[in-house]
């Protein structure tokens, strides 16, 4: 679950933020002269490019016609990025639960074109049903968390799944060692409850569940769990690496090294159809 350190810059406030610090030191400008023509002073302008400090929209036309930005695209792509850093959805309400490492992650979900999920040990959360993830978040910060505040993450984690049955929702890709299926995660009926739900998934359009057999041997993925989402312009690709010293974010160029990973995954995993066959055989032997 996330590290909860107070509230921070989204990721798009910061990468607004870079593309106005890029332009104006494209064009040689100080804080300090960017400012005195916005009549607003330096450190605004500081924190509007360190993503701490939502940007206005005349700020930003005005700093775009500054920087002797004139393509339209270019123009538009950024106001539409800015007009995010503005938007609040459900999640902005749960910061305090969520976390500034994790609140990133639903916003993610929401504007994703695809999410390709590499899961080492346990099953991926947008997939866990109440007691799956009620004995999983139980477990790992009973000694961190109240009863009450574990009751809330778990909420939280099912209210994500709405994404599932949105109108336009991601393509989800998901590539889990077999281990997974070996973990019983609270009882031998939460683990057959959430087997089930797996079936179900796998067996609608809300996402392809792929299984890599403990005979494949080694390969790029065994070095921990991910998840790559794949976002429309404006946005970069994003890599999501939950640590046990908190989240991690990495987009292009690294995004990249994902990449590599995931196709070796995707090389490595069995088809979908034979690991739904694998489900169905692990659910009959917990029955």
């Amino acid at each position: 679950m996330p590290n909860i350190s107070g509230p921070g810059p989204s990721l798009r406030s910061q990468w607004l933020g870079d593309k106005i610090r890029d332009l104006r030191k494209s064009r040689k400008m100080s804080l300090k002269e960017v400012g005195e023509y916005l009549q607003r002073d330096q450190g605004t302008i500081s924190r509007y490019e360190n993503g701490e400090l939502p940007v206005r929209r005349g700020d930003l036309a005005v700093m775009l016609d500054l920087f002797g930005v004139s393509d339209e695209k270019v123009r538009d792509d950024l106001e539409q990025l800015r007009a995010e850093c503005w938007r609040k959805d459900w999640w902005d309400q749960h910061k305090d639960d969520f976390g500034s490492d994790f609140i990133n992650v639903p916003w993610l979900e929401s504007r994703a074109d695809s999410i390709c999920t590499y899961q080492h040990f346990l099953v991926y959360g947008l997939f866990q049903t109440r007691r799956y993830a009620e004995a999983v978040i139980s477990r790992l910060e009973a000694d961190k968390a109240s009863p009450e505040q574990i009751q809330r993450w778990v909420d939280l984690r099912i209210e994500r799944q709405r994404i599932l049955a949105a109108d336009n929702p991601p393509e989800i890709d998901a590539v889990f060692e077999s281990a997974v299926l070996e973990r019983t995660a609270g009882s031998p009926a939460i683990m057959r409850e959430q087997l089930q739900r797996l079936l179900e998934i796998g067996d609608s359009a809300a996402a392809t569940i792929r299984f890599v057999p403990t005979a494949v041997g080694p390969h790029t993925g065994l070095s921990g769990s991910f998840n790559l989402f794949k976002m429309p312009e404006p946005y970069p690709a994003v890599a999501y690496v939950e640590t046990t010293a908190g989240a991690l974010y990495a987009e292009e160029p690294k995004a990249s090294s994902f990449e590599a990973v995931w196709q070796d995954l995707d090389r490595s995993a069995l088809s979908a159809a034979r690991s739904i066959d694998l489900i169905a055989k692990r659910l009959k032997e917990i029955e």
